[in-house]
């Protein structure tokens, strides 16, 4: 891995990182004191991630599987695994402003490309596997994607999605598709082939289009990145912390809170999948990992408190709900179970 050095740009939201952190439990002072960093350019995973992971051997990402099984991966393996997966995409014809598909489950694939197209300075569309051909047909076609990126059992949806674009499937390749496992043998050492602008687009959500045809909204290499150390104090997470968000890849809280806040604290993503929900899984798999900020949806909650919350030993130090409003029973429930209030964040 090529070292990232620190720019005025690491240190200026360095700063601001650290004053969130300093003023966690004082809002007053934070709110009158802080500034948001406004850098000209700002590459965050070159910038931030390259840097805090430099010699970092504690753990950024931690799958548990339904099976049992685990992978872990230390902020300095993501850094040389996402240099290998830029070099590679950049080898297959992924150039700056080039917009990619990418629809992956909760694996360590999924982490590696975003951070490796922030390097390239290329644009993630990120998509749900629940997505099926029409759908698919719009995005590509809305969305003008020049590659996809997609597990193995989902590229049989393209078959009939039509376009010009580079196929690279996740899980072993067919007929006409790449094969990312490829992408393990290059060199772990990344120099960017240009600079990032604070206001290039990084990524194009489409919004669930629940009462109209979804639309595009676009973030940029500052608007998700910078603007969610709001939602790292707002959870409150700290260095270290081992962070749980409930959340499907594809959906927009997946990055606020399974990417961008945890590493902008530089906690620990912890992941657990599952077919089926299992309260008592969940709060013993919780347990096991030393789980320290939860945030959930509030199916999720309701689901926990209809099981016994008692048999998490030790609750989270901080937990949080996010999507529509959290009854207020299910919130004092837990409170008296677990001795902490659900901050209850929603619109």
């Amino acid at each position: 891995m090529t070292a990232q050095s620190a720019t005025s740009a690491t240190e200026g939201f360095r700063a601001a990182r650290d004053f969130l952190l300093q003023h966690r439990e004082d809002y007053e002072t934070a709110y009158q004191g802080f500034a948001w960093p406004r850098p000209e350019r700002f590459n965050w995973a070159l910038e931030w991630f390259d840097v805090i992971a430099e010699g970092n051997d504690r753990t950024a990402l931690h799958i548990v599987e339904e099976d049992g099984s685990e992978t872990k991966v230390s902020f300095a393996a993501m850094s040389a695994r996402s240099d290998r997966v830029a070099n590679w995409l950049r080898a297959r014809g992924v150039r700056a402003g080039d917009r990619i598909i990418v629809m992956l489950g909760n694996q360590v694939e999924l982490w590696e490309t975003v951070l490796a197209a922030m390097k390239l300075r290329a644009v993630v569309i990120p998509a749900t596997p629940l997505l099926g051909p029409a759908d698919l047909r719009d995005r590509v076609d809305r969305g003008r994607a020049r590659h996809v990126i997609a597990r193995a059992e989902d590229t049989a949806k393209f078959d009939d999605v039509p376009g010009d674009y580079t196929r690279i499937a996740v899980g072993g390749a067919g007929a006409d598709w790449l094969d990312y496992a490829d992408a393990a043998g290059e060199s772990a050492g990344f120099e960017p082939d240009g600079v990032t602008l604070a206001d290039d687009t990084l990524m194009l959500y489409f919004t669930s289009g629940t009462t109209a045809r979804p639309k595009l909204v676009e973030h940029t290499h500052t608007s998700y990145p910078v603007g969610h150390l709001s939602t790292m104090y707002w959870i409150g997470l700290r260095p270290g912390d081992v962070h749980l968000n409930i959340s499907s890849p594809g959906w927009a809280k997946h990055a606020w809170s399974n990417l961008f806040a945890p590493w902008n604290a530089e906690a620990t993503v912890f992941i657990h999948n599952y077919t089926r929900f299992d309260p008592a899984r969940l709060m013993d798999e919780m347990d096991r990992h030393g789980v320290t900020s939860f945030c959930a949806p509030p199916t999720v909650w309701r689901m926990l408190v209809q099981a016994d919350l008692g048999r998490l030993a030790t609750p989270p130090r901080e937990v949080v709900a996010a999507g529509e409003p959290l009854n207020p029973e299910v919130i004092e429930s837990v409170r008296r179970a677990w001795g902490v209030t659900v901050r209850d964040g929603f619109g």
